[in-house]
């Protein structure tokens, strides 16, 4: 057992032992195991970092070991630049959303923490997965434990929105399993990705393939217009269901782009990248102006999301180092970011029990320091300088503009819409006199909530002053793939 399985299955091991020891007599107990199974599946990871080779593009810690052998199925484990921050983050934010769940959920705590665990495992078994139908069996079953996740513990509309959860990211999931097979058949049987980069494939077959990938990750990131499963669900969420989906579960699709997409339909990628283009830039103008009409402050962030995703797929697909690497720096800064912005709305919420903006008013007034800490999310959630949301956002503009100068025009009107919506909320909630009984009864945050804030504080302060370690991780393996989708073009 290499560092990436210990990465995928100590979580999952530790979700186990909970969902099998624990009653909610001992709730105490399996809080404390939970945590320390968390702490343990991202110290694991922590080798990942150290020992990743900066100068080569090759897969590292990779594992491969024989599965189903009848169909060349294997256990083949590896990471890359594009991959290896997100097995970090995964585990980063799971200890977080272990801590922010301590003492809100009350009943079946045990298995509130196992499924959040499992899932975690399972969302890092997605990211180091480079057989293709491993990645396929970890990429469907991350949605078992987040839809028990919002079926369980979500809102009054839970089922609805945890049915919609399921049917809108398997429907799109289906196509892709068919381009699997179809790429399986005429690699002669082997499930290996590497291969499958490599395959002379028609014009044709490479657009088939495109939009059947297409289907399943467009799903995932949301792309518009396929995103509107997106607010119903995290409206109904609990804050660490959230939390999850808008810090990982979103990165699985847009990962799934450059795992996938690019490097196996490199022609039809060029092909049709105007298309991702235009729905990237209508993610980022329209649903910014969408979110700035919500009154719900969930089903804000959540439309901010798809605004910020619709940044990652725009630096994708204008195919240069500047783009490529600003969408997947953004995708990292999202991951702190939004995970932070949910789970701060949950702090709220955890007092008032209400999430409508008209509820409140003055916070600031009664709960300054985490008032502070709401601030600073809500400027990175902007874009400003110093913090995460800047880097990978400035990145792709850039990017954006030496490809076509409207185009980068159109992507920053994302910055003033960002600044709009969020500094509009954080005005009326916090600002200002305070405006009813329930923000005067309000009491600041306790220790639990201040460590929570302060671990994401930290990450989105240090990666918005020195983003270096994370854009040296990545630039070799992002070259490479760029190299490759440019040399098949030329062939």
């Amino acid at each position: 057992m290499g560092l990436l399985s210990l990465a995928i299955w100590t979580p999952i091991l530790f979700g186990v032992v909970l969902l099998a020891l624990g009653r909610d007599e001992q709730a105490g107990a399996v809080r404390w195991l939970a945590l320390v199974g968390a702490i343990v599946s991202f110290l694991v990871t922590l080798p990942l970092y150290d020992g990743f080779k900066l100068d080569t593009a090759a897969m590292q810690f990779v594992e491969n070991g024989v599965w189903i052998e009848r169909f060349n199925v294997n256990y083949h484990l590896g990471v890359d630049g594009i991959s290896l921050w997100f097995v970090l983050l995964t585990a980063f934010i799971n200890v977080v959303v272990v801590i922010a769940g301590w003492e809100v959920i009350t009943s079946r705590v045990n298995q509130y923490m196992g499924a959040f665990l499992i899932l975690s495992g399972l969302m890092i078994g997605v990211f180091c997965a480079i057989d293709g139908m491993l990645f396929y069996v970890f990429f469907e079953a991350t949605l078992i434990p987040m839809y028990l996740i919002i079926g369980i513990w979500g809102g009054p509309n839970k089922i609805y929105a945890a049915f919609k959860f399921f049917l809108y990211t398997l429907l799109g999931s289906l196509l892709m399993l068919v381009a699997l097979i179809f790429l399986y058949t005429k690699s002669g049987g082997s499930f290996d990705i590497a291969t499958w980069q490599k395959l002379p494939l028609s014009g044709t077959a490479q657009t088939l393939l495109f939009f059947a990938f297409f289907a399943a990750f467009s799903v995932k990131v949301p792309m518009w217009p396929v995103h509107t499963w997106l607010p119903d669900v995290h409206v109904e969420a609990p804050t660490g269901g959230s939390a999850v989906l808008a810090a990982i579960m979103l990165k699985l699709g847009a990962y799934g782009f450059l795992r996938f997409s690019m490097p196996i339909a490199p022609d039809a990628a060029r092909e049709w990248a105007w298309l991702i283009i235009a729905l990237s830039v209508i993610a980022v103008v329209y649903v910014g102006l969408v979110a700035m009409v919500q009154q719900d402050m969930k089903k804000l962030v959540a439309y901010s999301s798809v605004a910020h995703m619709g940044f990652v797929t725009l630096g994708f697909f204008i195919f240069s180092d500047l783009g490529v690497s600003g969408g997947l720096v953004q995708m990292i800064a999202h991951g702190f970011v939004s995970g932070a912005m949910f789970l701060s709305i949950g702090v709220l919420y955890d007092r008032v029990h209400s999430r409508e903006i008209a509820s409140y008013g003055g916070v600031v007034n009664t709960m300054p320091k985490f008032a502070a800490f709401a601030l600073l999310f809500a400027m990175a959630n902007c874009g400003l300088p110093g913090t995460a949301g800047f880097v990978g956002e400035w990145m792709v503009i850039l990017g954006a503009v030496k490809a076509n100068f409207w185009l980068g025009f159109a992507a920053a009107t994302a910055l003033i819409f960002g600044a709009a919506y969020t500094l509009w909320m954080f005005k009326r909630v916090y600002l200002g006199p305070v405006a009813n009984d329930h923000v005067k009864e309000l009491t600041d945050i306790n220790a639990r909530e201040f460590l929570m804030l302060s671990l994401l504080a930290i990450a989105v302060l240090y990666m918005g002053i020195y983003p270096k370690p994370f854009t040296d991780v990545m630039n070799v393996s992002v070259a490479e793939l760029l190299k490759h989708v440019a040399l098949s073009k030329l062939n």
